[in-house]
């Protein structure tokens, strides 16, 4: 008797797998449709393996938008800070970014060799970090620019490009470093003579014409008291973004089983934060001080 009854339970059970998995398959089936194909036409983008990947973004038609916006020539702090800001939010937000450089309106990202983030898809690396970066600005613009409204807003486009080895992504940040310096001695030297020499901008434009970097200096020391090499590492380095563990001190208050009103206590934490750095990261110096950037494993 019991064992009938064993054999029935079976059955049933039986029976009930093979019409849930026709089920499940007739399911599959009908998710479709006739218009899956279209997907046939997406290009593969996928990132080439065991590679950095360098997400670059800058500003669209930002020589308007600073003008429009009023920005202080030859720099304005204030712009820098923001996209520095921008940078950490993205920094923050998204996965396996390990070093970050920026300069003027422009920021690069440079993600893990390892990292298989969102498959290591270019659209999607660009994607992120520039929509990120330019809801962050206009999130932040009112942080650092109090009496200047937003009038429009911000644009900016971006590009994946993959380097192989260590050496090749540390030249293409020392390129951009590189790019920093040359455009901001042309820029200073050419915004002195505009603002104290009292030239129009085709006539400075003219006076630099065929200068070397040598003459750059000389104009700006003979002519205007300057001395390059004194002008704030942020305008002539760029900032470099890199995480390191920083203490945080806050106010926490602490009450004792024993004790009927709590005491204020100071409370140190540690946390890892994408830190600014103003320096040169031409050259070895850099890298050997922070080998963690280019270790696999980090």
């Amino acid at each position: 008797m019991w064992v009938a009854g064993t054999f029935k339970v079976r059955d049933c059970l039986a029976a009930t797998s093979v019409t849930l998995r026709r089920c499940l398959k007739l399911g599959a089936t009908m998710a479709k449709s006739k218009f899956e194909y279209v997907r046939d036409f997406e290009a593969d983008d996928t990132c080439l393996p065991h590679c950095w990947v360098v997400v670059r973004l800058d500003g669209r038609n930002f020589h308007r938008f600073a003008e429009k916006h009023s920005f202080i020539k030859p720099n304005d702090s204030r712009a820098l800070h923001l996209m520095t800001k921008c940078a950490q939010t993205v920094m923050n937000e998204l996965e396996d970014i390990v070093i970050a450089y920026g300069q003027s309106d422009e920021y690069s990202f440079v993600f893990k060799r390892k990292s298989n983030w969102f498959k290591r898809r270019a659209s999607k690396f660009m994607t992120h970090v520039v929509s990120q970066f330019a809801s962050s600005y206009v999130f932040y613009w009112r942080d650092y620019f109090e009496d200047q409204p937003l009038l429009y807003p911000p644009g900016f486009d971006g590009r994946v490009v993959v380097y192989p080895s260590n050496q090749t992504l540390k030249d293409y940040l020392s390129w951009r470093q590189a790019d920093c310096h040359i455009n901001n001695l042309y820029n200073t030297v050419f915004w002195a003579l505009v603002q104290q020499s009292g030239l129009t901008p085709l006539q400075a434009q003219e006076r630099l014409q065929g200068t070397l970097a040598a003459d750059k200096n000389e104009i700006l020391f003979s002519e205007f008291n300057i001395n390059y090499n004194n002008e704030p590492l942020m305008y002539r380095k760029g900032t470099v973004l890199i995480w390191q563990k920083v203490e945080e001190i806050t106010t926490k208050e602490v009450k004792l089983p024993a004790e009927m009103e709590g005491k204020k206590m100071a409370v140190t934490r540690t946390r890892t934060m994408a830190v600014p750095l103003h320096c040169n990261i031409i050259g070895d110096a850099f890298w050997k001080e922070h080998p963690e950037i280019l270790d696999e494993d980090s």
